[in-house]
């Protein structure tokens, strides 16, 4: 399985998580500020990259998730600029008192990146997969949620986190995404959704992964006849209430898409905006309520329903719901 082949996509020759590792050392050398609190786990996060060329800057707590997050509010507080970055599991999990009112509480400047998040972290387990750091970033009031879909946006989301005002969560994944966006001018702005497909007869939203899947199962409906527009929400907060709104209105039809729990995830948020705004008939492709085996990545995603096929099936029956409705 090649995502992004049916939408003609170039699948990146790195994982995200290296891009992420690019990224957040190129923002290190732009700006002294930064600083990196790894939890014993830079080789798999790659926030490495910054410990290699500044040393001096990169504090290893170990795996000790609540201390770090303590190291890096206290940094904060001392005018640095904190890049708090372990697996989403174990810092959504092991340090959410922490997270709470250490970071979103007291409203701090500061981003913890989540990474190996969803399930195609694959053979490293249930215990490490990151299925329900959405919701729990959600339950965080002041938080910025972003969750980027290809290279470009990985690289525009850690360079904009200095200038977002309050703590933001980024979330990153071990697999390689297809390019969406062009590395050199790419259209990232928080809060805004971008529109990487036109479509008349639905809406497929994702986030992540999800984006490069859709596109694919565009391609796919396309063929039958069926266009449907493609929606990066690429921010889960502050969400774009305006694109989900215009989607409604225009498309009449939705389907959600993400690499989580659909409890508490991006499409339960996009049904509240679709309910107040205009309610159109809706179907949501994500993990019902289930921990994940290992695995290879996309024979789980096969197995688990998060495949193109199913964002597919999906906009088929909203299709027909819409016209029936």
């Amino acid at each position: 399985m090649q995502l992004g082949k049916q939408a003609g996509l170039k699948l990146s020759d790195a994982p995200l998580r290296n891009v992420f590792g690019d990224a957040l050392l190129d923002l290190a050398k732009s700006n002294p500020k930064v600083v990196v609190l790894d939890g014993d786990l830079g080789n798999s996060t790659k926030a490495e990259y910054v410990r290699n060329e500044f040393p001096e800057r990169f504090f290893n707590i170990g795996i000790a998730e609540s201390n770090l997050v303590g190291v890096g509010a206290g940094l904060a507080g001392a005018g640095f600029y904190p890049f708090i970055v372990s697996f989403s599991s174990f810092l959504l999990c092991n340090a959410y008192d922490q997270i709470r009112l250490a970071v979103a509480m007291s409203e701090i400047d500061a981003t913890i990146i989540g990474s190996h998040g969803g399930i195609t972290l694959g053979k490293d387990g249930p215990t490490q997969m990151g299925i329900e750091d959405l919701a729990l970033m959600g339950g965080l009031p002041t938080f910025t949620i972003i969750v980027p879909s290809d290279p470009a946006t990985m690289h525009a989301a850690v360079k904009a986190a200095p200038d977002i005002k309050g703590p933001v969560f980024i979330r990153s994944s071990r697999v390689p995404m297809p390019f969406i966006y062009p590395m050199e001018d790419t259209p990232f702005e928080v809060g805004k959704a971008n529109v990487v497909r036109e479509g008349t007869d639905l809406t497929i939203i994702g986030c992540g992964m999800m984006v490069s899947a859709g596109l694919d199962a565009a391609a796919v409906l396309a063929e039958e006849g069926i266009e449907a527009r493609v929606l990066d929400l690429h921010t889960i907060r502050p969400m774009d209430i305006g694109a989900i709104a215009a989607a409604a209105s225009e498309t009449g039809a939705i389907v959600c898409a993400e690499e989580h729990l659909l409890q508490g995830g991006m499409g339960s948020n996009v049904a509240r905006v679709v309910a107040e705004e205009n309610p159109v008939p809706m179907r949501f492709v994500g993990l019902k309520d289930v921990y994940v085996e290992s695995g290879d990545p996309w024979d789980l995603l096969k197995k688990y329903n998060l495949t193109a096929d199913d964002i597919v099936a999906a906009g088929r029956e909203v299709v027909k719901a819409k016209k029936a409705a």
